[in-house]
């Protein structure tokens, strides 16, 4: 009997752009652990003979230092989609000229240095809206996987604006980071949105246990191995055993700090979890992936999408705003 499927991703958030949601003005200078991470996580993938979705920063793809790193990713089999390109988590409050931009400068980058054109979207800090589906609809894009249905995002919002050095300014602009209590409603299964041109795009959510809708995506796990492996196991396996019985095929998020320490970024030492050295989060990771490779058929969210838009027993359910 074939497993169901199940999507991994990884958004491919640079030093800079940690540096800029913490509020460090050095972020300007665009540092980059890109030539330390990117071959660090290409060998756990080979040896997990995984291939996945890297979301790219259209501006690490415009800076020549980054191009064979990011090559590399599309040389060893990986979706490559777009993440933005100056990845500000506020593009819901974006103009529709703005957004075009954005998207499309990042777009035209990543398709110079990889070869590969995306056609699947996320949007930094699930900042998504309206006009950026309609816009990524209108350029072709095949799916978004923007949202992120749980009730927790007041809380993270809250514990990020606690943590980070933030302006007046800065704040404003991120006052709806992470989503409200509301986005807890939105389904956590692949549907399509209905869009005000009568057009729908298909949204492919992170991926919340089903029922209680808190994430279990591997910063999350990796913050309750710190507490106890034993707690992160049991867990794992409750959002596993409920994403079966729901029927959910699950889209799993990662993120860089998830697979590498202070150990080989010093310089992020001050984030949460980075005093994890890099080789135990690659333990940890393997053998999440090892749990969740045993009842999934895990791949790309390319591979994801296009079971969707195969699958004709899935409903072909419209969501409006």
């Amino acid at each position: 009997m074939n497993k169901p499927i199940g999507s991994v991703s990884l958004d491919l958030d640079n030093q800079w752009s940690y540096l800029k949601v913490h509020g460090d003005k050095s972020w300007k200078t665009f540092p980059s652990y890109l030539d330390t991470f990117i071959p660090h996580v290409l060998k756990v993938l080979d040896d997990l003979q995984l291939n996945i979705t890297f979301f790219v920063v259209g501006q690490d793809a415009a800076l020549d230092k980054n191009k064979e790193y990011l090559q590399a990713i599309v040389d060893r089999g990986h979706e490559i989609g777009n993440h933005s390109f100056h990845h500000n988590s506020w593009l819901y409050a974006y103009t529709r000229e703005e957004l075009v931009a954005e998207i499309s400068l990042a777009e035209a980058h990543i398709e110079r240095v990889t070869g590969q054109h995306p056609t699947g979207f996320r949007s930094p800090g699930y900042s998504w809206g309206p006009l950026v589906l309609e816009v990524l609809q209108e350029r072709g894009y095949r799916y978004d996987a923007s949202t992120l249905p749980t009730y927790l995002g007041p809380l993270a919002r809250w514990y990020y604006f606690w943590t980070a050095k933030l302006t007046k300014e800065e704040r404003e602009e991120r006052k709806a980071l992470f989503g409200s209590f509301k986005d807890g409603l939105r389904p956590i299964d692949p549907y399509f949105w209905k869009l005000s041109n009568e057009e729908t795009l298909l949204e492919i959510p992170v991926t919340t246990i089903p029922g209680i809708k808190t994430p279990f995506h591997f910063s999350y796990l990796m913050y309750l191995s710190e507490i106890s492996m034993g707690l992160m196991n049991a867990y794992l396996n409750l959002a596993i055993q409920l994403c079966k019985l729901h029927g959910t095929q699950p889209s799993y998020l990662l993120h860089p700090l998830d697979l590498i320490g202070g150990d080989q970024v010093p310089a992020l030492k001050f984030f949460p979890g980075m005093r994890t050295s890099s080789t135990r989060k690659v333990e940890i990771f393997i053998d999440v992936m090892d749990k969740l490779g045993k009842h999934f058929q895990l791949g790309s969210m390319g591979m994801h999408a296009e079971h969707v838009y195969a699958d004709k027993r899935l409903p072909n359910i419209a969501v409006s705003f």
